[in-house]
């Protein structure tokens, strides 16, 4: 049984503490966070675990295996850093830092202490996204000629921008699907809200193959939007994360003329992605492998927002 040590048990936390305490294989034995209505939630739902207001205390405790990272973005790095030179495994909620410089440094450090680095990019465990690699690595339906990807409301943050909160996801989904990385990158970052960081952007990437991306992302919106569209040569996916049971709807040409289609609808894994993560870890560790994040699989995130992020406010 791995023992955890959880800091941040904000509104992502409480999940990822749910999530790991729900299986047999983790043991949850302490909260850290320096917030005192989070820390008195963290006692009123798991009375019998301890907690702190002091990180690095609760992370130098020796029975800790794995420490779970759900912290402001840019706390990241230094909490990170702090719990694999005391030698533990470690998952950080994303992005895992905002500089690849850092990202690399923590890699580094993982490596001399024999520790495993895991983010949590939560829809890269999620039934759709399997679902739609599988196909993608089949080639069921052709080449993909273009992706289309709508991120809208979310909660305004105080300590990164839309691009680190919200495109992270669309980056880590598009590492994981494609092969290669863009060649060409087009940002156009608005700020609407004022006194806030860039709360919406637009983002063009262009990959080799003639594959064009096109990715919306703000906080502001009446509506709740979650959406990928991807055309292939013979189909066009939808995949609408909002959906609860429907999720993926394919399209598929009954002609070359791209105007008639047949609508098929999956049957998917809707297990909760973050149960999937938390079984992953463990048996990473068990098995010391990590396959999904190595090839730089982080290095790359982080370089294309890094890149994605470079224009102005």
């Amino acid at each position: 049984m791995l023992k955890i040590a959880l800091i941040g048990y904000g509104y992502w936390g409480s999940k990822l503490a749910r999530n790991f305490q729900n299986l047999e294989v983790f043991k949850l034995i302490s909260i850290a966070d320096i917030m005192p209505e989070n820390l008195s939630l963290a006692k009123k739902n798991y009375p019998l675990l301890k907690t702190s207001n002091d990180y690095k205390k609760t992370i130098k405790n020796n029975i800790i295996d794995l420490v779970i990272i759900s912290s402001p973005t840019t706390t990241h790095y230094k909490i990170c850093k702090f719990a694999l030179e005391n030698y533990k495994h470690v998952l950080v909620e994303k992005p895992l830092s905002l500089s690849l410089k850092e990202v690399r440094e923590l890699i580094k450090i993982a490596k001399s202490k024999k520790k495993m680095i895991f983010v949590d990019y939560p829809f890269l465990f999620s039934g759709t996204i399997n679902f739609i690699k599988e196909i993608i690595n089949k080639n069921t339906y052709g080449k993909i000629l273009e992706i289309e990807s709508f991120r809208e409301q979310a909660p305004i943050r105080k300590d990164v921008n839309v691009i680190w909160d919200l495109c992270t996801h669309d980056i880590s989904i598009l590492t994981h699907l494609l092969k290669g990385n863009p060649y060409s990158i087009h940002t156009i970052k608005k700020r609407n809200i004022k006194g806030s960081f860039c709360d919406t952007a637009y983002i063009n990437l262009k990959y080799p193959n003639n594959l064009n991306v096109l990715i919306k992302n703000a906080w502001v919106s009446p509506t709740k939007i979650r959406l990928i569209k991807i055309k292939f040569e013979k189909a066009i996916l939808y995949c609408d994360e909002n959906e609860s049971l429907y999720k993926i709807k394919i399209y598929k040409n009954k002609s070359n003329k791209l105007i008639n289609y047949n609508m098929e609808i999956p049957n998917l894994d809707l297990t909760e992605p973050l149960s999937k993560l938390a079984s992953y870890i463990h048996k990473s560790i068990k098995n010391n492998t990590n396959k999904l994040f190595q090839n730089k699989f982080n290095e790359r995130i982080t370089h294309l927002l890094e890149e994605i992020n470079k224009v102005n406010d």
